[in-house]
């Protein structure tokens, strides 16, 4: 039995996951779905006092709270910085507790890297300049046309979407890379179209230096074909994939 805990990226809720959750409660399968401070339902604490901290104790306050044991730890696009600083720190304090982690599309940090550290300069100036304009100092979500959705998938992710803390997209992540890089772990990479701010984690997920080495003896890659958002745009795939990961 697996514990799943999906980690959502930017700008969504755990209603992004909706189309997947049933999926993975299959046979003796559990899964949860987190919805970061001040997004989501949780828009009405959108402040600016929220930290990368702050969604990482989200994530592990969820696990300990649930009680779970065997998680395969999924974070979505900017959640690769959340579940990184969770996992961290669960291997820290119990060891056996996480099964897998899995990086869908994400970040994947060094030590001390923000998220917004590797993206282009002129992301970095645009997105500053935003949220400097918002009252409670966050990012406005994009269309969800740049996340490769139309239609009707793209209407619904619109509706939902909310502006995220900008405090994380400046904020340090620490971890200990041999720690962490004794999990097994997945990098799901969505290629069509390939949304240009995960290009340096592509990279990162196919290095040998990548965590000073540590990253790809544990480590496999996966393929989508389809874009940023595919617990939108192919829940069937990615929930078997997941499920894969579980194994």
């Amino acid at each position: 039995m697996a514990n799943f805990v999906l980690v959502h990226g930017a700008w969504h809720g755990a209603w992004c996951w909706s189309r997947v959750l049933p999926l993975l409660r299959t046979g003796s399968h559990t899964a949860h779905a987190v919805t970061l401070t001040g997004v989501g339902e949780r828009a009405h604490l959108l402040s600016r006092e929220i930290t990368l901290q702050t969604h990482i104790t989200d994530v592990a306050n969820l696990i300990e709270a649930e009680e779970l044991q065997d998680v395969v730890l999924v974070g979505h696009s900017y959640a690769g910085m959340v579940v990184t600083g969770a996992a961290d720190h669960l291997i820290a304090t119990q060891p056996t507790r996480l099964r897998h982690l899995v990086y869908l599309d994400a970040s994947v940090p060094k030590p001390a890297e923000a998220w917004g550290d590797k993206h282009p300069e002129a992301t970095r100036i645009a997105r500053a300049a935003a949220a400097a304009a918002h009252p409670l100092n966050a990012l406005p979500p994009p269309d969800a046309s740049v996340f490769g959705l139309e239609g009707k998938d793209a209407a619904w992710v619109n509706r939902r979407q909310t502006p995220h803390p900008f405090g994380p997209y400046t904020d340090p992540v620490q971890f200990d890379m041999a720690r962490l890089g004794a999990v097994p772990r997945t990098f799901i990479d969505c290629v069509n179209p390939p949304l240009a701010t995960i290009n340096a984690s592509r990279e990162r997920a196919r290095s040998a230096d990548t965590w000073d080495g540590h990253w790809l003896p544990k480590s496999k890659l996966v393929v989508m074909n389809t874009g940023h958002d595919p617990m939108v745009s192919a829940p069937k795939e990615l929930a078997g994939i997941l499920l894969h990961c579980a194994q």
